[in-house]
């Protein structure tokens, strides 16, 4: 579990590719002040396990169905990425509740500026607009961020300078491909309501059966 507030941001050093999987080893140094094997590390928002480290730099498997949900198949050495290690259970919560699952890929249509903020407007899959309020939170390339705007197949977030120097988002251009995570609360929420709808009646009856050869 994260929290959306990216530690730091690493870089890219290798990447071997076999098939649909990647194995990536990258640089950094904060997250790796008390880094062990089996650690859950969020890259670009996606929760991926630490497989071996040194001092420099850390290595992590990517499996075939993130290799084609995420925009991790889009690396390549010395590209810049969003860390952070899994939230402890004494430390603040500054952002909302991560879980490194991605839903799918966004598309950013548009950056411009608003006096000290920045605001990314962003395609995505309509069947995810449902997720998504004004004032809400989102989750892009592993950043916490409130929505501002929330239409049917976009949504609009406003980045202030912290957040565009201390994450990978402040070197993304029109175009870019971004890894997103919608609010998991609605998606639980989603959920319980669902269970307690009335099931749809079944549409075999007697009358069918019997049309059918079963009677």
């Amino acid at each position: 579990m994260f929290t959306g507030i990216v530690e730091e941001i690493g870089s890219v050093k290798n990447i071997v590719k076999k098939g649909n999987t990647l194995l990536i080893t990258i640089q950094a140094t904060t997250i790796l002040d008390d880094i062990h094997l089996g650690d859950s590390i969020s890259v670009n928002g996606v929760c991926l396990t630490v497989t071996q480290f040194t001092k420099e730099q850390f290595s992590v498997d990517v499996m075939p169905e993130t290799y084609q949900a995420t925009n991790l198949k889009n690396l390549s050495p010395n590209h810049k990425v969003n860390l952070e290690r899994a939230m402890s259970a004494n430390g603040r919560f500054g952002g909302h509740i991560v879980s490194g699952h991605i839903d799918g890929i966004g598309e950013i249509l548009s950056i411009k500026s608003m006096e000290n903020a920045v605001v990314y407007k962003l395609k995505i899959s309509s069947r995810f607009s449902k997720y998504c309020i004004n004032k809400g939170s989102i989750t892009i390339d592993g950043t916490s961020l409130t929505l501002f705007e929330a239409g049917n197949d976009f949504v609009t977030v406003s980045l202030i300078p912290h957040t565009r120097s201390h994450t990978i988002l402040g070197f993304k251009n029109v175009g870019d491909v971004v890894n997103i995570e919608f609010d998991l609360l609605a998606k639980y929420v989603e959920k319980m309501i669902g269970m307690n709808q009335p099931k749809n009646e079944s549409k075999i009856t007697a009358a069918f059966l019997s049309q059918n050869g079963y009677v």
